[in-house]
């Protein structure tokens, strides 16, 4: 039984989500092998074969695999598979594992087991259903089980101490059903949001966008901090949806969660319930955000937060 991890990366360095998911692809008991697909992305590939527990690296390079593009990496991953017959197929929760993984999935005619949080065994897995309110146990009888990974479920495999042979495979031919015309990045001097370990996030009662920059920015400083919002704050235009925590966003589990003016609705919780320690800051006493919150401020928090900088 051997699974096969199919890493993300920018093809010059690896994405932390890659390091998550070989710990899960271990947890099966088998061995682990890595998919590096992209553009002279050989750095990428040193780098999988450095991750404690990988056996082997497969290294596909060609311009077609050098943006991600769904079809294309879903048709690579596939004629991996015809080649090795791997047990598993593991994608990173992510935006672009859940673009590539139900490619795959429906081309293999086996059905997809999404956000994956504990493996029991290699054909039984937990996975969070309403929203992450109850944990579904799943029993695959499934030849190949394709599934995607929730990282924030799994500790990170160690990025160096691995020796894995690393094996070139040739790159598919350009699908021609889609094609890259570019990409705007924002640039950060601040974490990345679901890499953080600590996170401040803003909710609809910050009022404005001025106002969510003015409070939330001098915490966030304070602490070294990632910024978040809830999606009521994202929707009202007062921060922009690459912020966005919960289920229609990114799921995080910071060791330092700061929810300010929150009230905690169902789809923001599914996000971040999973955080280490829970601060949320709320004049309403009621609000939901206070059941999982570790510590609770009853206040206004357009003056809290401003003491509280003051504090550290």
């Amino acid at each position: 039984m051997t699974a096969l991890v199919i890493a993300e990366h920018n093809n010059s360095a690896i994405k932390a989500a890659t390091l998550n998911t070989v710990t899960a692809a271990k947890a099966l008991g088998g061995d682990v092998h890595v998919l590096v697909a992209g553009q002279n992305a050989g750095a990428v590939a040193q780098a999988a074969a450095q991750i404690a527990d990988v056996a082997k690296v497969l290294h596909a390079d060609g311009a077609p695999l050098a943006h991600g593009l769904a079809e294309n990496l879903a048709a690579q991953v596939l004629a991996v598979q015809a080649a090795g017959h791997y047990s598993h197929i593991l994608f990173a929760s992510t935006p672009g594992g859940k673009n590539v993984a139900p490619r795959v999935a429906a081309k293999l005619d086996v059905a997809q087991i999404s956000d994956v949080t504990k493996v029991e065994s290699p054909d039984v897995f937990e996975r969070p259903i309403y929203a992450g309110n109850a944990i579904v146990t799943v029993q695959s009888d499934d030849s190949v089980n394709v599934m995607s990974v929730r990282t924030t479920a799994f500790d990170a495999a160690a990025a160096t101490g691995g020796s894995a042979a690393v094996e070139t495979v040739a790159a598919v031919a350009d699908s021609g059903k889609s094609s890259f015309v570019g990409q705007e990045l924002t640039k950060s001097e601040r974490p990345e949001l679901v890499a953080a370990k600590i996170i401040v996030s803003g909710g609809r009662a910050m009022g404005s966008s001025e106002k969510f920059t003015e409070v939330l920015t001098p915490l966030a400083d304070k602490l070294g901090a990632a910024i978040g919002a809830s999606r009521a704050a994202v929707d009202a235009g007062y921060a922009s949806n690459d912020l966005q925590v919960g289920q229609t966003g990114k799921i995080v589990a910071p060791q330092l969660y700061i929810a300010c003016g929150i009230s905690g609705a169902i789809q923001h919780l599914a996000g971040m319930k999973d955080s280490k320690v829970i601060v949320a800051i709320n004049k309403d006493p009621e609000a939901p955000i206070f059941s999982v919150a570790n510590y609770g401020l009853v206040a206004d928090l357009f003056q809290a937060v401003p003491e509280l900088v003051k504090a550290l």
